[in-house]
């Protein structure tokens, strides 16, 4: 099969809540640029909008954005919007709250708790919807999410809000966060080349408790906001040559490999890079495989 044969339900489905998603999704925050944010070339707005159709063609039914998604010339919400309203029934749409950044592209400090129905709303105008599916509270710093999250709790019980996640968090804040009201999805920065004792943990503790566990820069790696990885360990690159596929795809199918519960939001404004990403929900790895590529993961190897 070529890439552009194989759509998301080859990655298998998960639950967030009661919104069924398949495991490969989409990150929005590239299709504003050639980087993150205001950083970078802006993006084209036709293939960033092709880009997003495409997306839903090949059975993606998760993307995930934010309004602070924007660059000079384009808002990930707003591309959101044009491509893809009317909504399909399945599209599960996740964004987050808590950063800002002013008009400018400057961050500011993180809102306040009575901010966060500010933030709410401006992502319902944004994307045209009367409630949104899923809402991360992005954690900046706080020792304690609990005002926060309890605010967020506040507007799910309003109904602006289905499902709640959070999101750049330790234990300890998932743990209060899960005391005050259910947690679907837990996001954090969570890659095959960096070695990271809280996100293994944060890994097992999402499975123990049926949370989806969402990494960002899976493929991005130590680049983060600025591009996908161009240097690749041995190992990835001997087991792409092996299944004839890129290293990329293979960052994504372990990150996939690491449990039913986790799922990839691989972003990309390239369409044959969007075809790649989805395709790779279809990769098994065998033990073998997985036993060199965990090891980059620990620092063993």
């Amino acid at each position: 099969m070529t890439p552009e044969t194989i759509t998301a339900d080859a990655s298998g489905t998960w639950k967030l809540g009661d919104l069924p998603v398949h495991r490969i999704g989409l990150g929005a925050m590239r299709l504003t640029g050639s980087a993150a944010f205001h950083l970078g070339t802006p993006s084209d707005r036709a293939r960033s909008i092709a880009v997003l159709r495409r997306a839903v063609e090949l059975g993606v039914n998760h993307i995930d954005t934010a309004a602070f998604y924007f660059s000079a010339t384009r808002s990930a919400n707003e591309l959101i919007n044009s491509a893809l309203a009317p909504y399909a029934d399945d599209l599960v749409i996740a964004t987050k709250v808590g950063p800002f950044r002013d008009y400018s592209g400057e961050w500011g400090t993180s809102a306040r708790p009575e901010q966060l129905r500010g933030h709410v709303e401006e992502n319902l105008r944004q994307l045209g919807r009367d409630h949104l599916d899923v809402v991360y509270l992005r954690r900046m710093r706080q020792d304690s999410i609990a005002e926060h999250f309890g605010a967020l709790a506040e507007l799910r019980e309003a109904g602006l809000i289905r499902h709640l996640g959070v999101s750049d968090v330790e234990p300890a804040h998932l743990a209060e966060a899960l005391e005050i009201a259910p947690v679907v999805c837990v996001q954090n920065r969570y890659a095959l080349d960096r070695p990271d004792a809280v996100g293994d943990e944060l890994l097992r503790l999402c499975a123990a408790h049926g949370i989806a566990f969402v990494p960002f820069y899976a493929v991005a790696g130590e680049a983060g906001p600025h591009a996908a990885a161009d240097a690749h360990d041995d190992a990835v690159r001997d087991i792409a040559r092996a299944h004839g596929v890129s290293p990329a795809q293979i960052r994504i199918a372990w990150t996939l490999h690491q449990g039913p519960h986790v799922l990839a939001i691989a972003g990309t404004g390239n369409p044959d890079h969007l075809a790649e990403n989805v395709a790779a929900g279809a990769l098994r790895l065998s033990a073998d495989e997985l036993t060199r590529l965990d090891a980059l993961h620990t620092g063993t190897s």
